[in-house]
């Protein structure tokens, strides 16, 4: 195996349908784009271990997603993890790469370095936002933190918000290859039942506190082929899931070869972010110049750093604001 053959389906996430399932599908690896994501940032371990999470959920979900959308997960608790938001940027045209994006919030001197990451979460909310661009509504679901990781909640999230059977396997960590320095390595495997015409579940549902799981809506021959197709995946060895040594499409055969596994087109993502200047400008025009003033540093500049990516600005206070004096470019 050579690291050329590994590029090939690292930081990729491959669709693929299994025809006598009826079921659809997602695998991600996620290798360079995770190192870079994360070296952003110096978090603890525990925060470490749900950014890494949180972003290959948001791989496998955003890649269905529209060209030029946005899909972003948002994570809220009261516990030492406050907040974990990551975004996916839908490519600008056919065959080139999707963007994501991530950060987190915490309470360092809450967080408990030896407890469970999903622990630290406590009780909040589990929340997708999709934004299809200029003049349009975006789409918001919010489901309870609840199940034990973040997958599950994905998989309540389905369930509950659009009655669509999910389920995730998920493995990721710090891995080291011969003659390599230690890295973050992640993949996972998303299956979905196909969408049917109407839903039909109603009332409560047997997962925690009655919300509604995979099995509270398929019936007959479809709930026969969602359990046989979870049987295979729960089969899957962590090694499997992260690589490098196993490419996505010998993993689908190796779980799913009797469902008749069909791949599609896989799709390249990379560590992106979308912060500029103008963007900052942008989201201080709300401000007037007395609140321009708070802001304005014993230097008498403005400052602005990006959560997600780390880039800094620095602004002419008289250039911002709702009654900004000069345009950014007077005086130049």
């Amino acid at each position: 195996m050579t690291i050329g053959s590994q590029i090939a389906w690292d930081d990729t996430i491959l669709p693929f349908q299994l025809d006598r399932s009826d079921i659809r599908g997602r695998v991600a690896r996620l290798d360079g784009v995770l190192d870079e994501l994360l070296a952003q940032h110096n978090y603890p371990r525990p925060i470490e271990a749900l950014v890494a999470e949180t972003a290959l959920l948001t791989a496998l979900i955003g890649q269905t997603i529209k060209l030029r959308w946005k899909l972003s997960l948002q994570v809220r608790g009261d516990g030492p993890a406050r907040l974990i938001a990551t975004d996916y940027y839908g490519p600008s045209k056919e065959g080139e790469p999707a963007w994501v994006r991530a950060y987190a919030s915490f309470d360092a001197d809450r967080l408990d370095p030896d407890a469970a990451p999903f622990s630290q979460i406590g009780k909040g909310y589990f929340a997708i936002l999709i934004d299809q661009g200029s003049g349009m509504v975006p789409y918001q679901g919010i489901t309870p933190i609840a199940g034990g990781s973040l997958a599950a909640c994905a998989e309540t999230y389905f369930a509950q918000s659009e009655q669509l059977p999910t389920r995730f396997a998920l493995g990721f960590g710090r891995a080291q290859e011969p003659g390599q320095p230690d890295h973050w390595r992640a993949g996972g495997v998303m299956l979905q039942h196909m969408p049917k015409a109407s839903p039909f579940a109603t009332g409560g549902g047997s997962g925690e506190g009655g919300l509604l799981e995979a099995q509270d809506i398929v019936e007959g021959e479809d709930e026969e082929n969602w359990m046989r197709a979870n049987t295979l995946l729960e089969t899957v060895e962590l090694i499997e899931l992260v690589g490098p040594t196993v490419q996505s499409t010998d993993l689908l055969v190796r779980l799913f070869h009797e469902e008749q596994p069909r791949v599609f087109d896989p799709q390249p993502v990379q560590f992106g972010c979308t912060c500029s200047a103008d963007r900052v400008r942008e989201s201080l025009s709300i401000y007037s110049a007395k609140d321009i003033g708070h802001m304005t540093t014993e230097d008498g500049i403005v400052t602005a750093d990006c959560q997600f990516c780390g880039a800094h600005y620095e602004f002419d206070p008289k250039t911002l604001g709702f009654e900004a004096e000069e345009s950014p470019g007077d005086g130049e």
